[in-house]
């Protein structure tokens, strides 16, 4: 149409708001990734430790079923951090796996087929791609880590009453807030090994080195050289330690949780600016 003829007349419809038009991708991938069978299968396996839980609270609060192994176990069956810290050591590597062989679709396919500048052509930004691929994982890995692990504190909750939940109040914070940390770090890692590398087998390998080899790394240099600072470059232990002040844990020696919860915004932050600079719809070669 020619522009002179001002036959043009601006769109007066109804507008989708910003919420709905960001929950448009997370939509259409958590479909798309239901329906790999894989994946609801290890669905299903991350289940069977939540209900091995919520059977270790029930026996918990009516140890008398049990009264003919003795008396000393009552103190085995305690629901305090530890338990809590377990189940989220346990699941947290579930989340991970989950992370590895699930998500490896949600990025690379647009930077390999050139869809980015089919997305901010949209009123879509950088950042509101990022966060409608976190929510992907977010909504996926929610489902394994703090839903079933505050339905258990909830449990814990209804049968030993309000005393123990004035005393207890901070594990069921702890475990949604120490959830909620693991996924966000653990999808940005993701994100970004995705972002960068094409090929699917490498960039699993690559997530996972991310976690057991700097993990094997910050030992080595803790043993030989003697210092404490280079766990803080160990995602899997500087996570840890926070769930342990979370969960009212006393905190191993040589790392503090401020000096942790620092390391996770440093790593944070780097992995976003890293994965922001390779989210460009149009690459200008100088």
């Amino acid at each position: 149409m020619a522009v002179y003829r001002r036959g043009y007349d601006r769109y007066q419809g109804p507008i989708t708001g910003r919420l709905s038009r960001l929950l448009v991708l997370p939509k259409y991938s958590w479909r798309h990734v239901l329906q790999q069978r894989f994946v609801v299968s290890l669905l299903v396996l991350a289940m069977f430790y939540p209900l091995g839980c919520i059977g270790f609270v029930y026996l918990s609060n009516h140890v008398e079923l049990l009264s003919d192994f003795g008396s000393g176990i009552e103190d085995f069956l305690q629901i305090d951090g530890n338990f809590f810290l377990i189940f989220m050591n346990v699941q947290g590597v579930c989340a991970l796996v989950l992370t590895v062989v699930s998500g490896q679709k949600l990025i690379a396919p647009d930077l390999s087929n050139g869809a980015l500048q089919l997305y901010f052509s949209r009123p879509l930004s950088r950042a509101e791609y990022v966060l409608s691929r976190l929510l992907v994982l977010l909504g996926l890995l929610s489902l394994i880590t703090w839903i079933p692990g505050l339905l258990i504190f909830s449990l814990q909750w209804g049968m030993a009453g309000w005393k123990w939940f004035a005393q207890n109040w901070n594990l069921g914070l702890g475990v949604f807030i120490g959830s909620l940390l693991w996924i966000l770090l653990i999808s940005l890692i993701a994100l970004t090994c995705w972002a960068y590398i094409r090929r699917k087998i490498m960039a699993e390998l690559a997530i996972l080195w991310t976690f057991f080899a700097l993990n094997a790394v910050s030992e080595i240099v803790n043993n030989v050289l003697d210092v404490t600072w280079a766990s803080f470059f160990n995602p899997r232990q500087v996570v840890d330690q926070i769930w342990n002040g979370l969960l009212g844990i006393t905190p191993e020696s040589g790392r503090a949780v401020l000096g942790c919860w620092l390391a996770v915004l440093v790593m944070t932050a780097v992995l976003l600016a890293v994965l922001r600079r390779k989210l460009r719809p149009v690459e200008v070669i100088s």
